[in-house]
């Protein structure tokens, strides 16, 4: 047997995604970093900052379903690169119209959800394209390593750079996360296709409902999607008063706030980096639980942070812990959905885990304007800690079946 042959590598194709993810991951950074400093130069009422940030995440709730369809049937690297293609258009348009100081709130809105949509098409194509590139073996490693590389752009590497820039000019961060979605798009459309099936496809209305009824007759992954959902509603609805917390409270300027972001960015970093080994010397489930209780926690004491470097910490705990979460439950979307079923469930399972995010976000600037900007995490903080008391063990039961059921399930390679 040979090295290669011991120990199996990840491809050529894989890493193209991950340069790919990479620089598209920086342009991310600097436009999460720019996008809300836009908007509060525009409006201090968080209720209008919080529409901004409802529109970027609706589509995941109106559009989640056809798009998953849609990568089930379709070139999944070429929806991959044209999305980021489309994406690039778009952000350049908000460059333009922040250079002239012709943007409001209702044309930031429209054009957030428009990104948002393209996000949903390019997201479920990715997690689904991977298992194409990536050996079963391997995919825990090659989840770990996208996340690194996302985590070194969007909250690492570009928060910083696009603070920076928006000191200079409020345009600049939006024109480099146009131009990274262009190189993205080139290096994504050289990535190596697996046709989809050839022939008739089902109606779509058809397509949609086998990949909800796999779902929901997986008392796993069906447990994990609707715990995704309470836990990324929390996320929005703290999440959302952030820069208000940081910029009105802590009194950050925009570098300080982009630097902030960068500093919480090390804890998902070293989640990316340490999460494999992590779950495998813990197990899977004590690391999911392990996440979800540290969250609670660090969710209370952002809003009562005394100062910067305070909540620079919690943020990086919180990084920490929800990138453990993500290499998890990814991986196991990953090996547990059949390939020609993985496009849909991902979508039916990110619909539910992603669709309230809107609503949290409305709720988080509600929360903000009546009590404070220093009140949506506690809140979040809360509700997650009950949520997480009344799915615990309904997610132990689960989890302990599917490991019970995959050690007696017959080795299809086994004669």
């Amino acid at each position: 047997m040979t090295q290669s042959e011991a120990e199996p590598r990840l491809s050529r194709g894989y890493w193209r995604l991950w340069w790919a993810t990479g620089i598209s991951g920086v342009g991310d950074g600097a436009f999460t970093a720019a996008i809300p400093l836009l908007a509060v130069t525009v409006t201090h009422d968080a209720r209008l900052v919080s529409v901004v940030s409802a529109a970027t995440f609706l589509p995941w709730l109106l559009l989640s379903l056809p798009a998953g369809a849609l990568v089930d049937r379709c070139d999944r690297v070429a929806l991959m690169w044209r999305s980021q293609m489309l994406q690039a258009v778009i952000v350049a348009a908000i460059a333009v119209l922040a250079a002239f100081d012709a943007i409001g709130i209702p044309a930031l809105a429209v054009l957030a959800f428009a990104l948002g949509a393209c996000t949903v098409v390019f997201s479920n194509a990715a997690q689904a394209v991977l298992p194409d590139l990536v050996a079963k073996p391997l995919l825990h490693r090659a989840n770990g390593h996208q996340q690194v590389i996302t985590t070194i752009g969007l909250q690492f590497a570009g928060p910083p750079v696009g603070g920076l820039l928006f000191a200079v000019a409020v345009a600049l961060p939006f024109g480099l996360d146009a131009a990274s979605f262009a190189m993205s798009a080139a290096l994504l459309a050289t990535l190596p296709r697996r046709g989809r099936a050839s022939g008739g496809h089902a109606p779509m209305r058809t397509a949609i409902a086998d990949g909800l009824r796999w779902l929901a007759r997986h008392r796993l992954l069906r447990t994990l999607a609707l715990l995704l959902g309470v836990n990324t509603f929390c996320w929005q609805l703290g999440n959302v008063s952030l820069v208000l917390l940081a910029t009105q409270k802590l009194h950050l300027d925009a570098p300080g706030y982009g630097l902030l972001l960068a500093g919480a960015a090390v804890g998902s970093l070293l989640g990316g980096l340490l999460g494999a080994p992590l779950i495998e010397r813990m197990g899977a489930l004590p690391a999911l639980i392990t996440a979800l209780v540290t969250n609670v926690v660090t969710f209370v004491g952002i809003g009562l942070s005394p100062d910067a470097i305070v909540l620079g910490a919690l943020l990086a705990a919180t990084g920490f812990v929800t990138t453990v979460w993500n290499v998890v439950t990814v991986g196991l979307r990953q090996q547990l959905v059949p390939s020609g079923l993985l496009g849909r469930v991902n979508s039916v399972y990110r619909m539910l885990g992603w669709g309230l995010m809107p609503l949290g976000a409305l709720a988080g600037g509600m929360v903000a304007h009546r009590f404070g900007v220093d009140a949506p995490y506690p809140v979040a903080g809360a509700l997650r800690g009950i949520v997480l008391v009344i799915a615990l063990p309904v997610l132990i039961r689960a989890m302990r079946a599917d490991d019970l059921q995959a050690t007696h399930k017959p080795d299809p390679n086994t004669g």
